[in-house]
Formats: structure tokens, C-alpha cells, sequence
């Protein structure tokens, strides 16, 4: 199983708007992830997982709309900052099909570093804002096949 697991992109401040929709430079993070991982076809899914909270929509709206992917958005619980990554962790066990996750941090990083680790404390993974990590589950192994962070893309 191939898991794609993204950090969502930068945020309005809640001061200017509490909902915190993405900023400018927020959609152009995201313009630029899908610019550098569109040739490849590296990001493959037909399910993207997304918090409920409006950065991490408009993240997963922006990536399958520029990378024209023909995936579903589902709205899932346990996917902020502050969630137990374990329970997410718990269902990906079940599931064989390609998968991508936007949500926030800490829990994004603690997950990634539970999946290919064992443990989420201390985390091993640094996921700043619109990075995008690829694991595959290979033999009940998780293993990372790249990670992209947005300082590194032009």
C-alpha cells in the first residue's frame, strides 16, 4: 500500500480570519508541490483523507484539482494537530488502496514517525507546511520512498 501523507499548506493568521483558510502563499506552496510531483505521477491516490478544519480542505481541494487526480475528499476525524496519530495508524492496517492524508502538526510528523519507527515520541519526521512524504507498506513494513519539503522547490 502506498500512503501519501501532507502537511497543509500556509495559513491566514486567526486573527485575520479564525476559520484559517489558506493564505497567497499558501496556494502557491501547494501550485508548487503538484508542479514538481505532476511529471512523475509520484502522488497517486483515488482517496484523500482531510482534517475538518479549512486549511487542510482547500490543501487537498488544490492538489487534486492541479494534479488532476480523480480521487474522492473525505472528511476524517482524528487528523489535527493534537490527535493520537495511534488511531490513524490503527486504520491504515485495513486498508490496501492508495491513500494521501492532509492534516497538521504535531500529529502528522508523530504519525509518520510511529509508521516507519514503531514510536511517534521523539519524532524522527520534520513535516513543515505543504512537505509530502510517500511510505509503502511493504510485508506489514512501512518504508519511505521520498519526501519532499517546500524549501527544496523552486
Amino acid at each position: 500500500m502506498n500512503l501519501f501523507i501532507i502537511r497543509h499548506a500556509h495559513a491566514v493568521e486567526a486573527d485575520d480570519d479564525p476559520k484559517r483558510p489558506l493564505s497567497n502563499r499558501g496556494r502557491k506552496q501547494v501550485g508548487k508541490l503538484a508542479a514538481f510531483l505532476k511529471p512523475s505521477g509520484a502522488l497517486a491516490t483515488r482517496e484523500v483523507w482531510h482534517s475538518p478544519l479549512a486549511r487542510s480542505l482547500e490543501t487537498a481541494e488544490l492538489l487534486i484539482k492541479k494534479l488532476e487526480l480523480q480521487a474522492k475528499l473525505a472528511e476524517v476525524e482524528g487528523l489535527e494537530g493534537d490527535d493520537d496519530p495511534a488511531a490513524i495508524a490503527t486504520e491504515l492496517k485495513i486498508r490496501s488502496q492508495p491513500l494521501a492524508i492532509v492534516g497538521h502538526d504535531p500529529q502528522l510528523s508523530a504519525l509518520t514517525s510511529l509508521l516507519v519507527t514503531g514510536a511517534a515520541e521523539p519524532p524522527r519526521f520534520l513535516l513543515k507546511k505543504c512537505a509530502a512524504v510517500a511510505l509503502e507498506r511493504i510485508e506489514g513494513i512501512w518504508v519511505v520512498r521520498w519526501h519532499v519539503s517546500p524549501e527544496i522547490l523552486a
